[in-house]
């Protein structure tokens, strides 16, 4: 029956799939095949072709299947990568809405000749391709310029992170070919927020990227910018507030990872002249105190991912003003070590009226994180949550690990790396035995025989285990030195003598990894592909 269904049907149903039982569905005919990659192209999946002359077959095929994101590694100007670049012209070019070059070397020539021929794209990605703006030369004819501004007239997204030669005329040159750009990155560029001496006698533009044209560009562009990236870029308290204040400027995203020298009023100035921000990354901004997260909850009502990591001035009050982002989606507060978890469980609470929408928690690194703030966590944060890292937190116990796994059911990340009181009781979920067990690995028989024994364990000598997390697709054990083969044997329904090079099955979607300081494997859900060796499922 199956064979007879329409394509589309057929494209419609796989795209319910994860992408490893994507793959798997392709291998049956050519009709599943045609509609397993009309899935992975509906679902925006990126190619990635590496520059070489055995690519040209497979770019010529990808043109016929319609693909329209791809990204290109080894890129350089060699005649080998001209060639390519023709051939992504022609096969791909009229579709393609998302090019990726990051880290490439393309040629002037080769670049224009590529984009011209890319009237749909939306998203170019140029980070790190410093041979584009070396001469400073790139898009300097009237003519060219003109020609490349209709073909980029739709781009919406433009990433020039990390490019050491950008200056201001090469990125006026570039951005007044893209009138249509609403997300802007600029991580990582070296900026300069003070006049330089390099400046003409005419204030000709100076051979390095300036803040103040930075600034001209976004009050001219302030009615249709919406993301902003500029991690990396040692933006002073000063630039941050002129930037915010921009009269008409309506930021929904904005990237600040890495700004050290950012001081909380600054951020609170942001806070007040763009409340419609529904992302901010603050992670790395050192010298950011409570007050910061203060005022993130006082005007950002519609945040919905906010990062934090590594801000080491956090405390547990700051924690409080969480219960103000009533939209929050993703919270990083990865490395914050003064964070024990109390107040956050009591500010996630303050919520309950709805079941927060958090999806996604990582609280890795939070060394004063304990047993007790976790377990009074947990329990509110609902069936939305799909990612829980919990990474290096070294003084949780199995009571965090069978909470999570009798709460939050629908996990689709944990991860636990180098949780070293983690043992085989917490993940089969059986009390622990009352004598303290000797340092490291232990050979428990009983356990051997219940990860040998296909019948369930009775509900007296059991409670909540690894097994109740049954969307579970990435599992992060590494250097929990404690666990042993005979849990994960148990609980996941895979053993050694079943090893074999091929995709997982079953309902875990997942790849493994052995660590060499644990005798547990680490579980991941990169691609649906395995390395290095495949744990099949017991049937």
């Amino acid at each position: 029956m199956a064979e007879s269904l329409p394509l589309e049907m057929l494209t419609y149903i796989l795209s319910f799939l994860p992408l490893s039982d994507q793959k798997e569905a392709s291998l049956v005919n050519r009709a599943w095949y045609c509609a397993a990659q009309n899935a992975l192209r509906e679902t925006k999946v990126r190619y990635n072709i590496p520059v070489s002359s055995a690519s040209l077959s497979a770019i010529k095929s990808l043109g016929l299947r319609g693909i329209s994101c791809i990204s290109l590694t080894n890129l350089d100007g060699s005649p080998a990568s001209h060639q390519v670049l023709q051939s992504i012209a022609y096969h791909l070019g009229p579709h393609l809405q998302s090019l990726c070059l990051s880290g490439g070397s393309p040629t002037e020539a080769s670049f224009v000749a590529l984009v011209l021929r890319c009237p749909a794209l939306r998203i170019l990605d140029l980070s790190g391709c410093n041979s584009l703006f070396t001469s400073g030369m790139l898009l300097a004819q009237p003519e060219t310029a003109q020609r490349v501004r209709q073909a980029l007239s739709g781009l919406r997204e433009l990433n020039l992170a990390g490019l050491r030669d950008l200056t201001d005329l090469s990125f006026n040159q570039l951005s007044s070919c893209v009138p249509s750009l609403e997300r802007l990155s600029l991580a990582y560029c070296h900026l300069t927020f003070e006049s330089s001496p390099t400046w003409g006698p005419q204030g000709s533009p100076p051979f390095e990227l300036s803040f103040q044209n930075l600034l001209k560009f976004v009050k001219e562009r302030a009615g249709s910018l919406r993301a902003l990236d500029l991690s990396g870029t040692g933006l002073p308290p000063e630039a941050l507030k002129a930037l915010s204040q921009v009269t008409g400027l309506q930021l929904q995203e904005l990237s600040l990872h890495s700004c050290r020298d950012l001081s909380t009023e600054a951020v609170a100035t942001l806070c007040r002249q763009q409340p419609g921000l529904t992302s901010l990354d603050l992670s790395g901004c050192s010298e950011l105190t409570d007050g910061a997260l203060l005022a993130v909850s006082r005007s950002l009502r519609h945040l919905r991912h906010l990062s934090l990591g590594k801000l080491q001035r956090l405390t547990d009050a700051g924690c409080t003003a969480l219960g103000g982002l009533r939209e929050l989606q993703s919270l990083d507060m990865a490395e914050c070590c003064l964070v024990s978890g109390r107040e956050l469980a009591q500010a996630l609470g303050t919520v309950r009226g709805t079941p927060p929408p958090l999806t996604s928690l990582r609280l890795a690194y939070c060394s004063s994180l304990k047993d007790a703030s976790v377990l009074s966590m947990i329990p509110v944060l609902s069936s939305n949550l799909r990612v829980l890292d919990l990474s290096s937190c070294v003084a949780l116990t199995n009571r965090t690990m069978q909470a999570i796994c009798y709460y939050l059911t629908h996990l689709s990340v944990l991860r636990l790396a180098w949780c070293k009181e983690l043992c085989d009781w917490g993940l089969l979920g059986l009390e622990e035995p009352n004598e303290k067990p000797a340092l490291g690995p232990q050979s428990h028989p009983e356990l051997k025989h219940q990860a040998s024994d296909s019948t369930d364990l009775s509900p007296k000598s059991q409670g909540p285990s690894l097994l109740m997390l049954q969307a579970l697709q990435e599992l992060d054990l590494t250097a929990c030195s404690k666990l042993t083969d005979a849990s994960l044997a148990k609980n996941t329904g895979y053993h050694y003598s079943d090893m074999q090079a091929a995709p997982s099955v079953g309902c875990g979607h997942v790849s493994w990894y052995q660590h060499s300081s644990c005798q547990a494997l680490s579980r991941t859900a990169a691609s649906g592909d395995l390395h290095p060796v495949s744990l099949r499922r017991r049937g």
